[in-house]
C-alpha cells in the first residue's frame, strides 16, 4: 500500500493524510476530498526533486508492471541503425529520448547562452490546411523543425534566439523587466518555402496527464463560450483536432495548442517528430517526402506494447499535492487569484468521469487550474499560426498544479509556451487579449496583495 510522505507541518492535516493513506481511491468520500489533495486520491506530498515522478496509489500489479516497462521506455536513448537495442534515431531528430525533453517529467526551457537547444522545439507549417483540418506541413521540413541529424544526414536547420529587454514599473514603484525572443532561422539544408511560419514550444510537464484525460467532455465545453455570450471579455473554445485511430475529430487536450486528443496519439507524435521512431499510429519517417527520405518501410521502431506503455506512464504519474494551503496569506491571494477574473480560464476545479476500466482516474476530484479551452493571449504571445481551430494569438490554458514546484524539480522558473517568462509575475504581465485586463488588475494591486497572489501560485 502506498504511503503519503507528508511535509505539512499541519497536525489535522496530516493526520487525515495519514489515516486515508492506507484506503483505496475509491474509498474515499466527497467530505474527505479538499484542495491539498491536487489530483484527488492521486495526490502525493513529496517536495523535493521527484516530486512530478510518483506513479498512482492502488493500481494492481499489472498496473503497476505496465507503468515501470513505461517508465524505463521514457528514459530509453534512441541511436541509429544498426544496433542492438533502441535502433531507429533519426534520420533526423530533435532529442534522443522522452525524458531529455521532460527532465524529471517536468518542465523545459529554452537554452542559454553556449547551450543546446534541448527541451525546445518549433513547429512549422505554411499558410493553408492539410486534408484534416490541420496545419500545412512546409514542403521540404515538414511540421516539426528538426535540428539533429545522424550520420550521413544534414540538420533541417538550427535557430539563434536574441532578447530584447524592457523595464516596466507597477503603480506602487515596484519594477519588473520582461524579455521579447526573436528567432532566426539558421544554416536550412534546403530553401525555406514562401510564408513558412515558426512555432515555439518548450516541453510541458507530465504529471496528471491521465486526470486530464479523463475529465468528461461535457465538463470542459461547460466553460466555452466562443462569442463570448455573457460578455465578460473571456470567450475560450475547445480545438477539435484530427483522431488518427477513431478516423475522425475529437476534442483536443494535449499540447500548448490542444492539438492532440489522446495521450496515446501524443506520444506516439512525439516519438515520430521529435525523435525520427516510427511507430503503429505514424509509420512513416518524418521526413517523408524530403531528399534526405530514406524510403524504408520496415517494421515499426517502437513496439506497440512499448508506446502504449509510455503513454500508460504518462497517464499514471501523480499529482503533487498543495503546500500552505490554510496559510492566510495564501488564502488571500487565492482570493485575489479569483478577483483578478485568473480563474476564469485557469478553473480550479473538475470531477473526473466514471470509468470502471481505469478506475484510478475516476470519479475524482481534482484541482488543474485549467478549462483546456483556447483563448486569445494578444499579440505580444502570439506565434500568428493556426493549429486546427487555433488562430495565431491563440492558446491553450496550461494547468498550473505544481507549478510551484518546477524550480525544485527542474532549477528554473521559465513559463509560457516558449519559457519567456522567468518568474510568475513576469508570466502574468504578458498575458494579453483575453487576459490583459487580469493584468492590469494585477498590476494596480498593492505590494502586499501581488506578494500574496504570488504567493498562492507558489503553493499550486
Amino acid at each position: 500500500m502506498k504511503k503519503y510522505v507528508v511535509y505539512l507541518g499541519i497536525i489535522s492535516i496530516a493526520a487525515i493524510l495519514l489515516a486515508e493513506s492506507c484506503r483505496k481511491p475509491e474509498e474515499l468520500t466527497d467530505d474527505q476530498y479538499n484542495e491539498w489533495l491536487s489530483g484527488g486520491s492521486q495526490t502525493v506530498f513529496n517536495t523535493g526533486s521527484g516530486a512530478f515522478g510518483s506513479q498512482f496509489a492502488g493500481m494492481s500489479a499489472r498496473g503497476n508492471f505496465n507503468h515501470e516497462v513505461g517508465d524505463a521506455a521514457f528514459g530509453s536513448t534512441f541511436v541509429s541503425a544498426p544496433a542492438p537495442v533502441h535502433q531507429g534515431l533519426g534520420p533526423v531528430f530533435n532529442s534522443v529520448s522522452c525524458s531529455s525533453c521532460h527532465v524529471s517529467d517536468g518542465r523545459g526551457k529554452p537554452p542559454g547562452p553556449g547551450e543546446q537547444m534541448v527541451s525546445m522545439l518549433f513547429r512549422v507549417s505554411i499558410p493553408g490546411e492539410d486534408e484534416h483540418g490541420g496545419p500545412m506541413p512546409a514542403p521540404g521540413f515538414g511540421g516539426q523543425l528538426q535540428q539533429r541529424a545522424i550520420a550521413g544526414s544534414t540538420p533541417e536547420a538550427t535557430i539563434g534566439i536574441t532578447y530584447t529587454y524592457q523595464t516596466y514599473f507597477f503603480p506602487d514603484g515596484q519594477s519588473y523587466e520582461l524579455r521579447t525572443p526573436t528567432y532566426m532561422l539558421q544554416t536550412p539544408y534546403c530553401p525555406v518555402p514562401a510564408g513558412m511560419m515558426l512555432s515555439p514550444r518548450v516541453a510541458p510537464p507530465v504529471f496528471g496527464l491521465g486526470l486530464l484525460e479523463a475529465i468528461p467532455e461535457w465538463a470542459l465545453l461547460a466553460h466555452q463560450d466562443v462569442n463570448d455570450a455573457d460578455h465578460d471579455g473571456i470567450s475560450g473554445k475547445a480545438n477539435y483536432v484530427w483522431n488518427v485511430l477513431k478516423n475522425d475529430k475529437s476534442i483536443g487536450r494535449f499540447g500548448w495548442k490542444a492539438g492532440n486528443p489522446t495521450l496515446l496519439q501524443q506520444s506516439a507524435g512525439a516519438y515520430n517528430q521529435d525523435m525520427g521512431i516510427t511507430n503503429f499510429i505514424f509509420n512513416k519517417e518524418s521526413c517523408e517526402g524530403q531528399t534526405q527520405y530514406q524510403n524504408l518501410d520496415d517494421e515499426p521502431e517502437v513496439s506497440d506494447s512499448l508506446l502504449y506503455a509510455v503513454a500508460f506512464y504518462m497517464q499514471t504519474l501523480s499529482v503533487p499535492g498543495r503546500r500552505m494551503a490554510d496559510d492566510a496569506e495564501v488564502k488571500r491571494g487565492k482570493q485575489i487569484f479569483t478577483q483578478a477574473k485568473c480563474s476564469s480560464c485557469h478553473v480550479p476545479m473538475y470531477k473526473t468521469d466514471v470509468n470502471v476500466a481505469f478506475r484510478e482516474v475516476s470519479n475524482q476530484t481534482i484541482f488543474p487550474y485549467t478549462d483546456l479551452l483556447l483563448h486569445d493571449m494578444g499579440a505580444g504571445l502570439a506565434d500568428n499560426r493556426p493549429d486546427n481551430l487555433a488562430d495565431g494569438n491563440e492558446w491553450k490554458t496550461p494547468p498550473l498544479w505544481g507549478i510551484g514546484l518546477t524550480q525544485v524539480v527542474n532549477g528554473h522558473n521559465n513559463f509560457l509556451h516558449d519559457g519567456r517568462a522567468r518568474s510568475f509575475i513576469e508570466a502574468i504581465m504578458w498575458h494579453g487579449g483575453e487576459a490583459a485586463p487580469s493584468a492590469q488588475f494585477v498590476a494596480n494591486l498593492s505590494t502586499d496583495d501581488r506578494n500574496a497572489l504570488l504567493k498562492f501560485l507558489g503553493s499550486l
